[in-house]
């Protein structure tokens, strides 16, 4: 059984027969319009019978997350005097002219800074491009013109362009820089206050131990049988300008220091009454 042209039923007396329409269809209780709408019936239009009317589908197209290439920031910069300088390249199609801003600084070819009094400086501009070539053109004073010190290629009209290459590997010093700084500011304490830290409980009171190679003090050694009694043995090079005291006994300090001079090493005592 199924429905004709004409909106009749096959083999039936009755010239009037039932008919669905569209109206039939849009009869929808109020409980489905809080159904999903998975298993949500459309309204259809009331002018449209049911066999010309189609149920819109659903979208199922996703859309693929877009891939932003990474752009990278690179230096553009006229020498010479000019009164307005700008750029147009490849990276923005030729379209429109970007002014370049001008410094009164120009860099010397060792790298330093040098002021012009005469206010005839350097132009400068930074653009942040996507990894690749691209040409480029300075547009100065109102002519066309190419920097001969960089690199340049013909282009369509018989003249040169500038090009430039941006490799994302000239930044990779950069980039560990920048992680490195983000690393030790992640161990910073984030928070200021007016409290005082505790001090270090492991930090020693007093003073540090003396290093082994001082503990060999000349004075305290006693004088070879076959050397003369007058004269001390020749010191170790890291005992010189040091300053040595003995134990205080009968109310006087005892101070001593070596120096060398030349290939003669003189060693002084200072007594002191306490």
């Amino acid at each position: 059984m199924g429905n004709t042209t004409s909106g009749k039923r096959h083999n039936s007396g009755d010239d009037a027969g039932p008919t669905i329409t569209a109206n039939r269809l849009g009869d929808i209780s109020l409980e489905d319009d809080f159904a999903p709408s998975l298993f949500k019936t459309s309204r259809p239009s009331r002018d449209l019978p049911l066999d010309t009317y189609q149920r819109p589908r659903s979208n199922t197209v996703t859309h693929s997350p877009t891939l932003v290439e990474k752009c990278l920031p690179t230096v553009f910069r006229w020498e010479g005097a000019a009164k307005e300088v700008c750029l147009s390249g490849s990276f923005n199609n030729w379209k429109n002219t970007i002014p370049l801003a001008k410094s009164t600084v120009r860099l010397t070819d060792r790298g330093r800074q040098r002021h012009d009094s005469d206010g005839n400086g350097d132009f400068f501009t930074i653009l942040n491009l996507p990894e690749g070539e691209h040409q480029y053109k300075f547009y100065v004073d109102g002519q066309w013109m190419h920097d001969q010190n960089e690199p340049t290629v013909p282009n369509a009209m018989g003249t040169l362009n500038n090009v430039v290459v941006v490799n994302k590997s000239d930044f990779e010093v950069f980039e560990a820089l920048a992680i490195d700084s983000e690393n030790s500011g992640n161990k910073r304490k984030s928070d200021y206050g007016q409290e005082i830290p505790p001090r270090r409980s492991d930090k020693i009171a007093g003073p540090p131990f003396i290093p082994p190679h001082l503990l060999q003090v000349i004075l305290n050694k006693d004088t070879p049988a076959h050397c003369e009694p007058i004269l001390l043995p020749e010191p170790n090079h890291v005992m010189l300008n040091h300053l040595y005291a003995l134990s205080i006994k009968d109310g006087v300090m005892v101070l001593s220091t070596t120096h060398r001079f030349r290939k003669k090493y003189v060693t002084t005592l200072l007594y002191k009454p306490i």
